[in-house]
């Protein structure tokens, strides 16, 4: 099975490769995002050991380069407590897996062998509303040919709201499903991002796309 590591810690990276040789695997490692980018595009691997935190180019943007190339190698990510992104953050920025560092070495080498199992999943179907696109795989939002930033906060409610188009849904169902069920934040905070949303996807085009039910809930229109 072919692995390629992209960490910068050289320690971690040197001791990551040998345990993975010594189970194994065939590694090719590197120690920077431009690196890690450039081996992804070019050669074949099973899986990608991808550190969020990187010089060059960051994990994020790794990945993001990698799907909007149409490389769909299985990316299982490493994050850090006290980094840019923590582990709620993995999934929305695109990783198959990930492991939160310091992590057990025998866990690793476990989800490595189930995600080159699982194999390179299909591409998602970019999701649509109206002019509205969001597409899973390269993480990129637009409205008509127009590109829309987003944190990976309102990304993550956007597209929740994309998945259930036309069907309303209540707050409870979004706090459990973009935040978590045991959410403590603010009272307001669904409410909050439905403004950070729409003065992104809706206010600057015109449009209105995400209908408001007082006392029921929220509704992406097709």
């Amino acid at each position: 099975m072919r692995v390629l590591l992209v960490e910068d810690e050289a320690r971690l990276s040197a001791t990551l490769s040998r345990g993975l040789k010594a189970e194994g695997f065939v590694v090719v490692s590197v120690g920077t995002g431009i690196e890690g980018l450039h081996e992804a595009l070019e050669n074949s691997f099973d899986v990608v050991v991808l550190d969020i935190m990187l010089p060059g180019h960051s994990g994020y943007e790794v990945l993001r380069r990698m799907r909007a190339r149409d490389v769909w190698t299985p990316v299982l990510m490493l994050t850090a407590k006290d980094g840019e992104y923590d582990e709620t953050d993995a999934f929305d920025l695109g990783a198959d897996d990930y492991l939160t560092k310091p992590f057990s070495f025998r866990v690793l080498v476990a989800r490595l062998r189930a995600l080159a199992r699982r194999g390179a999943p299909e591409r998602p179907v970019v999701m649509t509303a109206g002019s509205l696109s969001l597409d899973p795989a390269r993480h990129v939002v637009q409205r008509g040919s127009d590109p829309i930033s987003l944190t990976p906060r309102e990304y993550g409610l956007l597209e929740f709201l994309m998945r259930k188009k036309d069907v309303v849904v209540t707050k409870a169902e979004i706090l459990q499903n973009v935040w978590d069920a045991h959410h403590e934040g603010p009272d307001n905070v669904v409410e909050v991002y439905m403004g950070y949303l729409r003065r992104k996807i809706d206010i600057p085009f015109g449009t209105n796309s995400i209908e408001t039910l007082r006392g029921v809930g929220y509704r992406m229109m097709g």
